[in-house]
């Protein structure tokens, strides 16, 4: 059943477009070291050495948009990240003055050579997207980006060529796609089998299994890495789970709240790299990586969460 304090995580989360886990997590303690079970578990980029821890975080436009807090809040989610082992920072290209107060973050010494940053190509136009690629590289600080995407598939037959240049020069270590819609699914699998990507971005919650059915089973073929967006649709998936009891079955896999039942439900797909989750508060950031720990649904149970949420 939801508590009182569940309601008052999902207000917060709505006026940040509502994303987070009210999870049982390990406890932050100031000075307290994690010992070794408290750090996230990690997941080989297919085909490489690499791993990436299975949370991230999400940098949406409304968590880089609120700028009456300043820099902190989004630096105090970041520093928890890296305290639970966690590296993985998900951006999208605003506007310069967002880019540059959020670049401070990235870039300030504590963070220094210990993230693993996914940036973004977002407009229409070459001259547009090199622009774009080269704010990223401030952004960052280094010339060489971890993961350069092509996001929502704009403008693909411009970005992706210069994307493999920017590989092949050595300016990307790796290069993708991203899509945040059902409806791109077709042309973004079609991509898919059509070009040598090393990471997609697709949405997928237990509200949204979409993805499920063709695009992960296809990237685990083709041994892609596999970012998650929209794991709470955006904020839509709390509207529609207010009210409701979390079923007693939840806790068969240790989950205590909806945001963890959608969270356990991404997590459990073998395909799935890392979840990104958003949030400016460093304990829903401490919460959302609780979701890592303990079991996770298999497919029988899956099965049974998705015919729970389908009327809700």
């Amino acid at each position: 059943m939801a508590t009182p304090s569940d309601t008052t995580r999902r207000d917060f989360l709505f006026s940040l477009a509502g994303l987070g886990a009210a999870l049982a997590s390990p406890a932050r303690l100031p000075g307290r070291t994690l010992s070794a079970q408290e750090m996230l578990p990690a997941r080989s980029i297919p085909g490489t050495e690499e791993t990436l821890p299975i949370v991230g975080f999400g940098s949406s436009k409304p968590v880089l948009e609120i700028p009456t807090e300043g820099k902190e809040p989004v630096a105090g989610v970041i520093r928890v990240l890296l305290e639970h082992g966690g590296r993985v920072v998900d951006t999208s290209p605003r506007t310069p003055e967002v880019d540059a107060e959020f670049g401070e973050v990235l870039t300030a010494p504590e963070f220094s050579g210990r993230l693993f940053v996914a940036t973004k190509v977002n407009t229409d136009g070459e001259a547009s997207g090199i622009k774009q690629m080269r704010q990223n590289q401030r952004l960052v600080g280094s010339r060489t980006l971890d993961l350069l995407e092509v996001e929502s598939m704009r403008d693909l037959d411009v970005h992706w060529p210069n994307a493999c240049r920017w590989k092949d020069s050595g300016e990307a270590r790796y290069i993708g796609v991203t899509t945040s819609s059902i409806g791109q699914h077709d042309a973004f699998e079609a991509f898919m089998r059509s070009e040598p990507l090393d990471f997609v971005q697709v949405n997928y919650s237990v509200m949204e299994p979409n993805a499920e059915d063709r695009l992960l089973p296809l990237a685990r073929d083709l041994g892609l890495g596999v970012l998650i967006n929209r794991p709470f649709m955006n904020g839509t998936y709390f509207g529609r789970v207010s009210g409701r009891d979390l079923p007693e079955w939840a806790s068969e896999f240790d989950c205590t709240s909806w945001a963890q039942f959608s969270l356990k439900y991404i997590l459990a797909h073998p395909a799935v790299t890392c979840a990104l989750t958003e949030t400016t508060n460093p304990d829903h950031m401490a919460e959302n990586i609780g979701t890592a720990f303990g079991s996770l649904p298999d497919e029988a149970t899956k099965r049974r969460m998705r015919e729970l949420v389908q009327d809700f």
